[in-house]
């Protein structure tokens, strides 16, 4: 079955790579046409000539392409999937350091935050874009797998403000399973069932089960204490799991700058990271990861590119899209956890905020079911969220000022550190540092 699949940004060269592995580790696709868009061409190039290495090595009759122009690029596509970065590391650079002058002190900034408010402003309006173009140039009804941050406001505004058929994905999911499975001892994910919903990023696990029996939260909360590795590393989770009884799908570094509680003081965020790596906590880790990778990545293009090997299906990794699109093409049903309008599965948050919620797809699609309410504690940081996803999407289409410095004020770390005048005065430095990607923000203040 010869499908065309679509993607957008790209010139990442191990997400790329990756997905297009995975989906050649399924027999019905591999004979599938990959069309790679971005607007660097020298990535562009140097991923391409990777992808077909090991298709040539694994001898498929899959087909890589590459265009720059994006309707070309989507002419034709069955699928199409978002993993673009808007502004690149410069505009990242000051969705951290800014704020940091303020005594915001990130360690991702992809999500919600300063930065993560910063960068729906950038995204949300190309995101758009895309969409539009998806539905005028791919074939009627072709599905967007969305993978690109702030993955719940991208996604949303999509929803909101366009015709495209859109769902969201994120491994966060998948990698606190591993982590579950992990401190229980268990031989493979697959001994351990769960259950988790709430919203991307701030994802809770709402049902653990271990060889057919409930694992309650004092049992994984001992388990997960007992464990060296998982001790030193997650403080801020285990911290939230012994006070909420629900463990958090996010890393360390990530669900620490979500929440009021553990980044607002210099002299006690150290109690709360592990510097050993970047995910952990450390401030602007993940920018400094990304400059790192940037540095080496003509040398890891050229390694990669000497140890190509042919395709392994053993190798398939957990990421969302092949296995969607294989139960989409072949039938055979997939559960996973997706990025969608709440529109009730999750009672207790707003209809239409788009929430992560386990479902099944099959031929029909995705389709999810309707869950019990979210646990008060875990509603109340879900929606608190949600909120500054709601103004912060708002401000990105209609390029208002006010909203947006009203995005920033009401968002949980900003607030627990900045007076409102400080608020106004980081929202007016970002604005002028970023002015270039946020043209709907031309209008002087």
């Amino acid at each position: 079955m010869a499908i065309s699949v679509t993607f957008i940004g790209a010139g990442s060269l191990g997400f790329t790579r990756r997905l297009i592995r995975d989906m050649l580790c399924v027999s019905e696709l591999a004979d599938s046409r990959f069309v790679l868009h971005d607007i660097d061409p020298e990535a562009l190039d140097r991923v391409s000539q990777l992808c077909r290495r090991e298709i040539e090595l694994s001898d498929l009759p899959a087909t890589i392409e590459t265009e720059l122009d994006r309707p070309t690029a989507l002419e034709g596509a069955d699928y199409v999937i978002n993993c673009a970065r808007i502004g690149g590391l410069e505009a990242f650079a000051s969705d951290i350091e800014i704020p940091l002058r303020y005594g915001v002190d990130q360690c991702v900034g992809d999500t919600i935050c300063a930065g993560g408010i910063m960068y729906g402003q950038r995204s949300i309006p190309k995101m758009l874009e895309f969409c539009h173009d998806v539905v005028a140039c791919a074939k009627p009804g072709a599905l967007l797998l969305n993978y690109a941050n702030p993955m719940a406001m991208n996604t949303w505004a999509a929803l909101d403000y366009s015709d495209a058929d859109v769902v969201g994905l994120c491994h966060g999911v998948q990698g606190g399973h591993r982590l579950i499975a992990q401190a229980l001892g268990a031989e493979s994910v697959s001994e351990v069932e769960i259950v988790a919903a709430g919203i991307n990023h701030q994802t809770w696990y709402l049902s653990i089960v271990h060889r057919g029996r409930e694992v309650e939260a004092d049992e994984l909360l001992a388990a997960m204490r007992a464990d060296p590795e998982i001790s030193r590393r997650e403080p801020v989770r285990l911290d939230v799991l012994g006070r909420f009884g629900y463990f958090s799908t996010e890393s360390n570094g990530h669900l620490s700058e979500y929440l009021p509680w553990y980044r607002k003081r210099g002299a006690e965020i150290e109690g709360w990271i592990d510097r050993e790596r970047w995910i952990d906590g450390r401030t602007g880790g993940y920018l400094e990861y990304c400059r790192e990778r940037n540095r080496t990545f003509a040398a890891d293009y050229e390694r990669q590119l000497a140890a190509a090997s042919p395709i392994e299906e053993s190798e398939r990794s957990d990421e969302h899209g092949s296995h969607i699109i294989e139960a989409i093409e072949t039938g055979r049903p997939y559960r996973g956890h997706f990025n969608v309008r709440n529109d009730g599965a999750i009672p207790n948050l707003p209809p239409d905020c788009v929430v992560e919620v386990p479902g099944y797809v099959d031929r029909h699609g995705i389709n999810v079911g309707q869950l019990n309410d979210l646990p008060l504690a875990c509603a109340a940081t879900c929606q608190a969220s949600i909120d500054v996803q709601r103004m912060a999407k708002e401000a990105a289409v209609s390029g208002d000022r006010e909203l947006l410095r009203l995005a920033m004020l009401h968002d949980p770390l900003v607030g627990a550190v900045c007076s409102p005048g400080e608020v106004w005065s980081m929202t007016e430095e970002l604005l002028a540092a970023q002015a270039r990607w946020l043209p709907q923000y031309e209008s002087p203040a």
